[in-house]
This record gives C-alpha cells, sequence and structure tokens, in this order.
C-alpha cells in the first residue's frame, strides 16, 4: 500500500510525523529517505513528540544513534556517514531494530538489504522551497492500518 501527503512547512511535516508517532507500536520501524534537506530530521522529532519524548530530538549524523524514552523507547539513527553494511552490525542495530521500541531510520536507502524487516517506508522529495510530497507505504498489515488513517491534515 502506497500513499502521498504533500506538506507545506516544516510545522506541517512534524505534525504528521506526531501522528505517525502517536500511532507506532513496540517494535516498530520506519525507514526514512530523502536528499539532504528533504525534512526527515523534521519527520523524526514529529514521531518523538508522538512518542512523548521529552528530550530534544536532533540529527544524529555524527553519533549515528540517539537513544530517548517517550511511551516507547524511540531509536534515531542516521546511516549518512556510513560506508557499509558491517558498520550497522558494529552499531548494534539489529538489536535496537528488533527490540521493543520504535525504530527510526534516516538514510536506510543505503542499505536497503539489511532492512529486510516489517517496516514502512517513509520518502521525502522538496518539490518547492517549503513544499514536501512525502510517500508512505508498506506491505505489513499493521502499517498499512495507519497509512489508511492518515489525511492531509494529520
Amino acid at each position: 500500500m502506497k500513499r502521498v501527503i504533500v506538506t507545506r512547512g516544516e510545522k506541517e511535516t512534524e505534525k504528521l510525523g506526531k501522528f505517525w508517532g502517536e500511532q507506532l507500536f513496540p517494535g516498530a520501524v520506519v525507514l526514512l529517505s530523502g536528499e539532504l534537506g528533504t525534512g526527515k530530521t523534521v519527520f523524526a522529532r514529529g514521531v518523538g513528540l508522538g512518542l512523548g519524548v521529552g528530550t530534544p530530538i536532533t540529527s544524529p549524523t555524527f553519533t549515528l544513534l540517539n537513544v530517548h524514552q517517550g511511551r516507547l523507547p524511540f531509536y534515531h539513527f542516521d546511516l549518512y556517514r556510513l560506508a557499509a553494511e558491517e558498520e550497522l552490525l558494529d552499531l548494534g542495530a539489529e538489536e535496537y531494530l528488533y527490540g521493543e521500541g520504535v525504530s527510526l531510520v534516516e538514510w536506510a536507502d543505503k542499505f536497503p538489504a539489511f532492512f529486510d524487516m516489517p517496516a514502512v517506508t517513509v520518502s521525502l522529495k522538496q518539490e518547492g522551497p517549503f513544499v514536501r510530497r512525502i510517500t508512505f507505504s508498506s506491505d505489513d498489515v499493521s502499517y498499512q492500518e495507519i497509512i489508511r488513517a492518515l489525511n492531509p491534515g494529520s
């Protein structure tokens, strides 16, 4: 199942992420893709808000992983600087991805074979200075229910 939502500005992108954070469940995996500046971290910040995270959510570009606590643990990965799948194993990514928290992975499309678990893929594309086309897709029924519940004002 695939659904496209267009947002106009950071607040709308963050609000959409918050909706997802409110719906996500233990073991959920969100795979983000998009060029630099398309709003991946803004969406992630919204997911964190929806999960009730009280600490600032920033891109873990240099740390590779930020762990936050909300109603569920929130594992925020940024794979931009990784060059090989082995680095994901060194990071212990599998323990987080198959854990009880929510894993959100920026730049997941760099290692598609690694992420073969049920997940939702969120692709962000810039269409103007403030306009983002965000495509949600998943073959898993749990994520499809959330995709169905989306509306443009989410």
